[in-house]
């Protein structure tokens, strides 16, 4: 897969990010921080990171400032997009089973090394619903765009 990665920082566990995103055998494109000369600003580099998924440039996005608010409202901005901040590995499998997220939200200031791998193998694991009542609250969602 094709992963669009915004940090506003190089706090916390953003330069993990991209070497465990890139481990998992994914392809990256880098915003903010993570690309010199790139505006860092969390509204800027989250909602680019995600115009690259409904653009069909990247498959899925992951943002990350401070908090993970920040970049999962500048991401949700964008039509077309679920993103989800999550904290633990089962907020994260659940989102993509429930929500089907295609934004990751990440808090660099909540985010452990060892949660981060977690939340990760939690993500990159995780298909959508194909329940009746999880694909209407889709569908639904995407009627309100």
């Amino acid at each position: 897969m094709h992963i669009s990665l915004a940090s506003d920082s190089l706090d916390g566990v953003a330069s993990r990010l991209v070497a465990e995103v890139e481990r998992r055998g994914h392809s990256v494109t880098l915003y903010g921080a993570l690309a010199p000369g790139g505006r860092a600003d969390w509204a800027w580099c989250s909602s680019a990171a995600a115009k690259n998924v409904t653009s069909g440039h990247s498959d899925q996005a992951i943002v990350c400032c401070w908090t993970g608010t920040g970049a999962s409202i500048a991401a949700n901005k964008i039509a077309g997009v679920r993103a989800a901040l999550c904290v633990d590995a089962a907020t994260a499998e659940g989102a993509r089973r429930w929500n089907d997220a295609n934004v990751l939200a990440l808090s660099l200031r909540l985010t452990s090394d060892q949660t981060l791998v977690e939340i990760l193998d939690a993500w990159f694991a995780g298909k959508p619903s194909t329940a009746d009542e999880d694909t209407a609250n889709i569908t639904h969602l995407s009627d309100l765009e």
